[in-house]
């Protein structure tokens, strides 16, 4: 049975998510209103966790969009929980929590794509550095250097956040 190795404790990710608030926040100092596009699960749950932060420390009104992707077929439709209309010329940033091959976040980014936007950004808690694809995240929390036969588990458990690689 393979060993779980810590990477990242509950007080270290919520530094990560703080500190990737405030780029968010300076990245879009003039906006109003922006949009953080989670990419359903845990995506999502760190969009929600990143909304808390930028909520306390700036006045930009955010609206939170589910992303559902078929990660093992991601030319299958990908649904938004907001209409496109709503995120029309405003800056969204899409949010997952691993970064890998680039697979979800491409064709995410895809998805955003047939709509005009003001700006396009995206942000990971763990970028792996296992690209497949030309895609970068804009905002990290950490960048890790592993080998392709490992895995990186976020877990976002009430009281108990982690990262662990395995």
């Amino acid at each position: 049975m393979q060993k779980n190795h810590p990477i990242l404790n509950h007080e270290q990710i919520k530094h990560k998510i703080r500190r990737i608030a405030y780029q968010i926040y300076e990245s879009n100092i003039k906006e109003d209103e922006i949009v953080l596009a989670g990419i359903s699960r845990k995506g999502f749950e760190l969009a929600q966790k990143l909304e808390a932060d930028l909520l306390e420390i700036s006045p930009l009104k955010v609206l939170l969009c589910k992303v559902e992707i078929d990660k093992k077929n991601p030319l299958n439709e990908i649904k938004t929980s907001l209409d496109a209309d709503t995120y029309q010329n405003k800056s969204v940033i899409l949010v997952d929590d691993v970064l890998n091959s680039g697979t979800t976040l491409i064709y995410g980014v895809r998805h955003f794509l047939d709509v005009p936007l003001k700006q396009f950004k995206t942000a990971v808690l763990v970028d792996r550095n296992h690209k497949k694809y030309p895609v970068k995240a804009d905002f990290k929390g950490i960048s890790l250097s592993t080998s392709l036969s490992e895995t990186v588990k976020v877990t976002f458990g009430k009281d108990n956040w982690r990262v662990e690689l395995s």
